[in-house]
Parts: structure tokens; C-alpha cells; sequence
């Protein structure tokens, strides 16, 4: 007997729970905060990068990661990055790979991989920070 033959919910009860008013609309909502998050945390990179970072003094680059405001907003910046980064590959995986192992794999390598970079990269920003 065919799947199709031995489903006899309607097409209403099939849709049920499903679209926007559920799940997705929270990652939806997070993917966009994060993306808003970012807009200010890339200008304030940006103009940072251009004025502090492109020197040849090191010791100007030093000073600069010293700086609790910069230090701050750098973790700041990484953490919404990696997360923002997270949530549209993950996205993509759900809406592509189609075999359920592949897919969860691929959700937990991605789960990992942007929180074991973002750790290192705070660490990194955190060791200059303090060591400086």
C-alpha cells in the first residue's frame, strides 16, 4: 500500500503546526537581530581598522587592544558574527541536505565549528586585551 493510500488526514491537518506562527519564526527574528547587530559593529571595525590597524606601529595596535571599549565591542562584534554566521548555515543545511543523518550531522559540525572559532577568537582578542 502506497504512503499516499494510507494517509487519510486532510490537507489542513497536515499543514497544522507548521510555517511562520512556530519554530522558524524565532530563528528568523534572531538571524535578523544579529544582522542589525552587525551594522554597527562593522562601521565601528571598519573605522578602527582604518585608523589604528593599518599603521605600522605596533606599538598604536597594542595600545588599541588595551582599550576596554575596544576590546569589549570586538568580542561583541565576533559573537554576533559567529552567530549570525551559524544561523544561515544552518538554514541551508536544513533546507538541502536531505538524509536525516547527513543533515544532523552536518547541524552539529556547524554548531561546533562556529562555537570553537568564536571561542578562539575571543580568546585571542582577550589574551591581547590582557597581555598587551
Amino acid at each position: 500500500m502506497s504512503e499516499r493510500a494510507s494517509d487519510l488526514r486532510s490537507n489542513l491537518s497536515k499543514a497544522k503546526g507548521l510555517g511562520a506562527s512556530h519554530h522558524g519564526f524565532g530563528h528568523w527574528w534572531m538571524q535578523r537581530l544579529s544582522a542589525l547587530a552587525l551594522i554597527p559593529l562593522s562601521l565601528w571595525f571598519v573605522y578602527e581598522l582604518v585608523n589604528v590597524m593599518l599603521t605600522n606601529d605596533a606599538s598604536q595596535a597594542s595600545e588599541w587592544f588595551r582599550s576596554g571599549l575596544n576590546a569589549s565591542m570586538l568580542v561583541l562584534m565576533i559573537a554576533a558574527m559567529f552567530f549570525h554566521g551559524k544561523l544561515g548555515v544552518q538554514v541551508v543545511i536544513e533546507d538541502y541536505v536531505k538524509p536525516p543523518f547527513a543533515k544532523y550531522s552536518c547541524l552539529l559540525a556547524n554548531t561546533f565549528f562556529c562555537f570553537a572559532l568564536g571561542a578562539v577568537s575571543v580568546l585571542a582578542v582577550l589574551k591581547l586585551h590582557f597581555a598587551g
